[in-house]
């Protein structure tokens, strides 16, 4: 990891996602307040409302600004190990940054030490990256799968970008391009980036390694290479969901190049709790459900 101030370092220490041994003291809250999209990805179907998945994509509830905040203080007061908030859908944070930098602003006035990460799929990182800076975000997910436009034109189907829609190849070129910008950027400036990567083995598995070198290169930290998940309704849907032994063996090889994330867990977008026991059942329509721990509903 790069050389990091000591404050960002104790803050890297509470972050579930950034480091392995805090996913079991602190927890997380998601806050789905970015339902719009900019990019169709094949494996992907955002279906909001699904309770009973838990996947990228999927939430209960698409969340105002303010019912963002007075959900977090509820999730602060039941979960007091709470200690990141972050911004990774039900779409694309910066399709929708106007609610995001909203959230982030009304939530940091009722718990400034709180900490805010947020996931994009790097589209709009080069337009929005200085405002990311600004608001205070350290921690920054960026999902590149390939650097290749020929291999992304089998995993992208369009992007929507500066009022015109670009697809497959010419889509994934756009795409990578302002990825690459953007980890540049933030990296430059002290922002710790994770770069995820969906394992799609017969698209991108041997490419990855690549992917892994480059991203290293602009300055991020972390690398997350994750399975593809077959969600029903996306173009994959048909597809087999890469096997673990072959995800660890990738993982083991670059390694050697950057740290790997082992212990993710693919979250909802309104994932609630520790890494490993999602609790956002427990806070859906503005309620705090009765628990374990004997919590009061409201």
């Amino acid at each position: 990891m790069q050389n990091v101030s000591t404050a960002l370092a104790d803050m890297t220490a509470k972050h579930p996602c950034y480091s392995c041994t805090a996913q079991h003291s602190f927890a997380r809250m998601h806050i789905p307040v970015a339902p719009d999209c900019n990019i169709s990805c094949n494996y992907c179907n955002r279906k909001f409302d699904c309770v009973n998945e838990s996947r990228p994509g999927v939430t209960s509830e698409v969340l105002t600004p303010g019912m963002a905040c007075d959900k977090f203080l509820q999730v602060k007061k039941a979960i007091p190990n709470l200690s990141v908030v972050g911004i990774a859908g039900p779409g694309d944070a910066l399709a929708n940054w106007k609610a995001v930098k909203e959230s982030v602003t009304a939530i940091k006035k009722k718990s400034p030490d709180i900490i805010f990460c947020l996931s994009t799929n790097g589209l709009l990182l080069p337009h929005y990256a200085p405002e990311i800076i600004d608001l205070g975000f350290k921690h920054v997910t960026v999902t590149v799968n390939c650097l290749n436009p020929a291999i992304g034109a089998n995993i992208y189907h369009h992007i929507s970008y500066q009022g015109k829609v670009y697809y497959r190849e010419q889509a994934a070129e756009q795409l990578i391009k302002n990825q690459l910008e953007g980890i540049k950027y933030l990296a430059g400036k002290g922002v710790l980036v994770k770069v995820n990567i969906v394992m799609i083995k017969n698209l991108n598995g041997s490419h990855i390694m690549e992917v892994v070198k480059k991203v290293k290169r602009l300055g991020a930290v972390m690398t997350n290479i994750m399975p593809l998940i077959p969600a029903p309704g996306s173009a994959f849907q048909h597809l087999p969901q890469t096997s673990m032994k072959e995800l660890n063996t990738l993982r083991d090889i670059c390694q050697v190049d950057i740290k790997q994330m082992r212990h993710c867990q693919q979250c909802r977008a309104d994932a609630i709790g520790l890494l490993a026991d999602d609790q956002s059942y427990r806070f859906r329509n503005g309620k705090v459900c009765k628990y374990l721990d004997g919590e009061k509903a409201i």
